[in-house]
């Protein structure tokens, strides 16, 4: 029997609807259900989902912010996601909410693929050399300042090498996932996600000369603030993280265990860059011109 676990956001208005839809067809093709517990009283049956052991799939309803907060809930389970896209763009969701059915149907009966992504792990180093907390990253982690808009100087090293001493309002480190999210923004490289890689960001670096770099996926990137606001802080794919003090160290290499997302056709990455980010040009605009 397969296992389903449920994890969504109830700030979307076609979550119910979904939930009812998903429960008929769980009952239909006889699959087990899990809800985490914000979700149990909207579905009205099912167990409340507690631990990455109890399922084989996982389904993501909302936008790419819930699909990263389930592969933080998963911890490394090998255990593909489906993402629902209940929101705007939902970049790494797998279907839209009208295709959630035949994505369902689809999942259950292993017809699809899954997408193996890199993952980023991050461990805090304090100044006394104690380490501190552990996460993981499927998107990035930043180094940013918090409070008053004053710079920061992150001291950057690869592999124990000094790569140099970076002023700016942060640094982002990211997987190529994450390329197209904060890193993007900040002015980073798309990089196909099939391409494992670390790219390193500045976030409106004080000098013309210091610009993103692509870095192969086995190194080691250490961060330290070495100057700056007293209170610098550290955020993991913009849900999670910790302040740091000065001297304190960011130490960041790839994880052993990636996340796994279920795709189907049509739903490559390309195809995301065109449709979703408008990638080589305004869809009106083209569409005109072939009329």
């Amino acid at each position: 029997m397969k296992r389903l676990g449920v994890v969504g956001h109830r700030g979307y208005p076609e979550l119910p609807a979904i939930l009812r839809e998903l429960v008929g067809i769980a009952t239909e093709l006889g699959a087990e259900l899990y809800f985490e517990r914000e979700l149990l009283d909207l579905a009205g049956t099912g167990t409340v989902l507690e631990d990455p052991a109890q399922i084989d799939t996982a389904v993501s309803l909302g936008g790419d912010g819930t699909l990263l907060r389930t592969a933080r809930f998963l911890d490394g389970a090998d255990v593909p996601i489906l993402g629902v896209n209940l929101g705007r763009l939902g970049f790494l969701t797998s279907c839209s909410a009208s295709e959630a059915g035949n994505a369902l149907r689809s999942t259950l009966r292993g017809e699809v693929k899954v997408d193996s992504r890199m993952v980023l792990h991050g461990e805090s180093i304090c100044v006394d050399e104690s380490r501190g907390r552990q996460w993981r990253a499927l998107n990035e982690f930043v180094m940013h300042k918090g409070g008053f808009a004053r710079m920061l100087s992150v001291r950057v090293l690869v592999d124990d090498e000094m790569l140099g001493v970076y002023t700016a309002d942060g640094i982002v480190v990211s997987s190529p996932t994450g390329s197209t999210a904060y890193s993007l923004s900040a002015g980073g490289p798309l990089v196909t996600p099939s391409v494992d890689s670390i790219i390193l960001t500045p976030v409106s670096a004080h000098a013309l000369a210091i610009r993103p770099i692509v870095l192969p996926p086995d190194v080691t990137v250490t961060l330290e603030a070495t100057d700056g606001p007293s209170e610098v802080l550290v955020t993991v794919d913009g849900q999670a993280g910790a302040e740091f003090a000065q001297g304190d160290r960011l130490v960041i290499r790839r994880a052993q265990r990636p996340v796994g997302i279920v795709r189907f056709p049509g739903n490559s990455f390309f195809e995301r860059l065109r449709v979703k980010l408008g990638w080589g040009g305004l869809p009106a605009r083209d569409e005109s011109k072939q009329c």
